[in-house]
């Protein structure tokens, strides 16, 4: 098998969540940088990562690097790349975003622009011919420049990672699925935990956790752009791996996962979502305002997003974060992991956090405020465990 060379981007704050995924499904780290983690695979890794990993972007194949301060620098450079090996003759093929970080040539279009005559250049001269139909499979190139160090990736995923294919139903600003899995991932939370979301929304919390608890691999119900590549990784390959996702589901374990909001809209919107993920059965949602934040059972946890910026007005902060300190004062012995870009969380929540990381949803820059309550007890050991 063919060895490659990947890229995964992720949100930035969250490299080191990503590298544990990558690590877990047994390939080679060779640079964690910020914002993506680089490692070494074969193209079974190209359909396992874009299967499996729920904490990444997009998985891309690297073509290769160079250095380039100037156009013309960038245009030998990405025609001295080994394009044949993955486009043919028949391929559709544009650079599909390109971001300049600290470089000197900064404009995406112009980057775009220069790179795609240097693609076409070489092309001509491998297959010796002077015009493409590109009528053929796509293959969307990104490209980013950091210190004039030039970066190559060949896109096979297509629509983000965080796409998962289950939220059909949304609410004003989202949190996205792939961030919410990192955030809950980062949580010392296990399926047989207590979970609440007091602000759900959409339901993207409860239904990853949910996903997490089955076993459920996050990108075994879409599609991807290299599922069409035979020569890079064939379909026998794409089937196998879908069919090794579906074998670890285990739809029987039990849960205690809820999720709150006060907007029945929202609700709606994340019952018919977990339908679609195929966990309805492993959520509770209820219409319930913060100020009525409560569980019986001990040791159980509160992740969540709660509404800023698009949906809610700034003056009504202060007094949200007050309830949810008030009623998180009275969950005794539970945590609280909650990502927020508002400034006053710990002074009107009325309690310093344990641990806050930085973290970028998108290009906001956010916290992730964590409150961590004691450890449970220990649970005691079943039989069969026992004998294990």
């Amino acid at each position: 098998m063919k060895k490659y060379e990947l890229i995964a981007p992720c949100h930035f704050g969250l490299e080191a969540v990503l590298k544990k995924e990558i690590d877990d499904l047994g390939y080679d780290i060779s640079k964690v940088e910020d914002g993506r983690v680089t490692f070494l695979g074969d193209e079974e890794a190209v359909c396992r990562a874009n299967v499996f990993l729920r904490t990444a972007e997009r998985i891309l194949i690297k073509v290769g690097s160079f250095r380039a301060e100037t156009f013309e620098e960038l245009f030998q450079g990405t025609a001295g790349l080994a394009w044949e090996e993955y486009i043919p003759r028949d391929g559709k093929f544009w650079i599909k975003k390109a971001g300049s970080v600290k470089s000197k040539l900064f404009s995406p279009s112009d980057i775009q622009s220069v790179m795609k005559k240097a693609m076409v250049e070489r092309l001509k001269k491998v297959y010796r011919q002077e015009w493409f139909a590109e009528d053929g499979q796509s293959f969307p190139v990104r490209v980013f420049l950091l210190k004039d160090e030039v970066t190559v990736g060949l896109d096979t995923t297509g629509e983000s990672l965080h796409k998962r294919g289950y939220r059909k139903m949304s609410v004003q600003a989202p949190i996205a699925e792939n961030l919410a899995a990192a955030l809950i991932m980062l949580t010392p939370w296990k399926a047989h935990r207590i979970l609440v979301d007091p602000f759900c929304g959409s339901g993207t919390f409860p239904i990853e956790a949910a996903m997490m608890a089955a076993n459920m691999a996050p990108g075994m119900n879409r599609e991807f752009s290299a599922m069409e590549w035979g020569h890079v990784a064939g379909k026998r390959i794409w089937y196998d791996t879908l069919e090794e996702a579906r074998e670890m589901v285990d739809l029987t374990v039990e849960t205690d996962i809820q999720g709150f909001d006060i907007d029945e809209s929202a609700l709606a919107a994340a019952r018919e979502n977990a339908r679609l993920a195929g966990v309805d059965s492993m959520i509770h949602f209820q219409r319930r305002g913060v100020d009525m934040l409560s569980h019986g059972k001990k040791y159980g946890f509160i992740i969540t997003n709660p509404p800023y910026g698009e949906r809610l007005e700034e003056a009504d902060l202060p007094s949200l974060y007050t309830a949810l300190g008030e009623r998180f004062a009275l969950l005794d012995s539970w945590s609280l992991y909650m990502i927020s870009s508002y400034e006053h969380v710990e002074r009107d929540m009325r309690r310093k956090a344990d641990k806050n990381r930085k973290i970028y949803n998108g290009m906001m820059k956010a916290y992730y405020y964590q409150y961590i309550g004691p450890k449970p007890p220990a649970r005691p050991k079943r039989p069969a465990e026992e004998s294990g």
